[in-house]
């Protein structure tokens, strides 16, 4: 056979093999697909015809056994003795000797809890352990609208809120909010943690920049490990260092495209008790055009003379931050947090925020209780004033105390306190816990309960987060004590300081 009878035996069989093909039902749909999709993207086609390739060797490639060769046959009872004989290693790590020792001595309250709260062993102490700053939690209308609430509307809506978890009394809070803090929108969270922990991933991606404060606390250190987004990190309320990142960020990203970028910082600092410098965060954050994510948890309630938090305090205007973040569960004594900012801003988090979109809804009794106590707040600023009048007073009692000094703001009623260190280093280097937790056992037998600051040291003291915790003891100050008591509880803790200390330099 020559080559033009070869030639023309294959043009013979293409015509034959076109000719059957198209007699199959639907070949001219897949030839004009076929066409089409290479005409306008060739890509694509390549890429059909690759997956196409790829799906044919799958199914004609050779089944094969996960069995290793030679692998030992067991018999069911060999395998039942190994299953009896095997140690699951535990879910959790055991508990250290300061915690073990701790959970002998803790106390536990038995009854409402209160000013005053009597223990499981018969003792009635005085408490100054809990964020009950304003007595909240024995006011008796408040206590009156919360069963009111809760015979008509239930013990929660059981479902979230986009879906039919929303109610009349939850609209109104988040309105109430916003007109509170002077805010045009509102939104409220279910639970006071997974509320910024969900705001900044609802806003940041990966690829997007957040400049941090390097003490901020663990809710919002899980939002921004959520969010995946590049982290740069500044000494704690350094302002200076502040300017000095935001900076290096402009050099480093000035050739490379545009992102959004915030930074994130807290009104009162948990793991510290100081305030942020909230007018030069707001100067930089303008100059360098990024976004404020603010979280006022632990000031929301507390700063200011009515109460509306950082922005207040330092008379900021609070449209002035982006995302103003919050807790209902701390001042405030309900539950859940907010989110304050825009309508944009909140639209946004309604369906994008996870804590919100798969979270029940906020109980209705917790929604009314929130608007019920702002209401209080804004008509009864004197509270505020009794709050700072026995916070002064309990810290005139602990600065005669030349062991511990006091890390907290002067208007802020968690007291923290860590040790100094002049001339005890030696004594105190990695015994910090066990002496802090002496001296709370101290001051509890003679009736005045205090805490330790308790930290997730394998984060918060390891990278990526820059901060090293230092031990601490607190003292949540409220109204419900008088001053007199107050100053007697400094005294206690102020010789429950020293008692312990005698004994360490012994």
């Amino acid at each position: 056979m020559d080559l033009h009878d070869a030639y023309v035996l294959l043009n013979w069989s293409a015509g034959e093999l076109s000719t059957r093909f198209q007699r199959v039902p639907g070949s001219q749909i897949l030839l004009r697909y076929i066409k089409s999709s290479y005409q306008n993207d060739p890509v694509r086609s390549v890429v059909e015809l690759c997956l196409f390739l790829f799906a044919v060797r799958y199914l004609l490639a050779p089944r094969y056994s996960t069995t290793q060769k030679g692998a030992v046959e067991l018999t069911e009872d060999e395998i039942d003795e190994l299953v009896e004989d095997w140690t699951p290693e535990p879910l959790v790590p055991g508990l250290t000797e300061v915690e073990q020792a701790e959970n002998e001595k803790r106390p536990v309250i038995v009854g409402p809890t209160g000013p005053k709260v009597k223990l499981s062993n018969g003792r009635t102490v005085n408490n100054f352990a809990s964020y009950n700053f304003f007595n909240f939690v024995s006011n008796e209308l408040l206590k009156d609208r919360a069963v009111q609430v809760l015979r008509n509307y239930g013990v929660g809506a059981c479902g979230p809120p986009n879906f039919y978890g929303t109610q009349d009394v939850h609209m109104d809070t988040e309105r109430d909010i916003a007109k509170f803090l002077g805010m045009p929108a509102c939104i409220i969270y279910a639970q006071a943690f997974s509320t910024i922990s969900s705001v900044i991933p609802a806003f940041s991606k990966r690829g997007d920049i957040i400049v941090a404060d390097k003490a901020v606390n663990f809710a919002i250190q899980k939002g921004l490990q959520i969010s995946r987004s590049t982290i740069r990190w500044y000494e704690h309320n350094d302002m200076e260092d502040l300017g000095r990142v935001l900076e290096q960020v402009k050099r480093d990203m000035a050739r490379k495209p545009l992102t959004r970028r915030f930074i994130v910082t807290e009104g009162l600092f948990e793991n510290t008790g100081d305030i942020v410098d909230l007018p030069a965060i707001i100067e930089l954050k303008q100059r360098y055009k990024y976004r404020l994510i603010l979280d006022e948890s632990y000031s929301f309630g507390v700063l200011g003379r009515t109460g509306r938090g950082v922005t207040e305090h330092q008379n900021v205007d609070p449209q002035s931050v982006e995302m103003l973040v919050g807790s209902l569960a701390h001042g405030i004594c309900s539950g859940g947090g907010f989110c304050a900012g825009s309508p944009e801003v909140v639209d946004h988090q309604r369906i994008s925020s996870s804590a919100y979109v798969f979270s029940a809804a906020l109980p209705a009794m917790l929604a009314v209780t929130t608007s019920e106590t702002l209401k209080l707040l804004e008509g009864n600023p004197q509270v505020l004033t009794a709050l700072r009048e026995n916070i002064k007073a309990f810290r005139n009692q602990m600065d005669r105390c030349e062991y511990v000094e006091c890390t907290s703001s002067l208007d802020n009623p968690v007291c923290m306190f860590i040790l100094k260190r002049d001339g005890l280093e030696g004594r105190i280097f990695g015994n910090e816990e066990k002496i802090l937790m002496d001296i709370v056992d101290e001051a509890l037998a003679n009736s005045v309960m205090i805490s330790r600051v308790k930290h997730i040291y394998e984060t918060q003291g390891t990278k990526p987060f820059g901060w090293r915790c230092v031990p601490s003891f607190k003292a949540c100050i409220t109204i419900g004590h008088t001053k007199k008591e107050v100053e007697k509880a400094g005294s206690v803790v102020r010789q429950a300081v020293g008692k312990v200390m005698a004994r360490l330099k012994k």
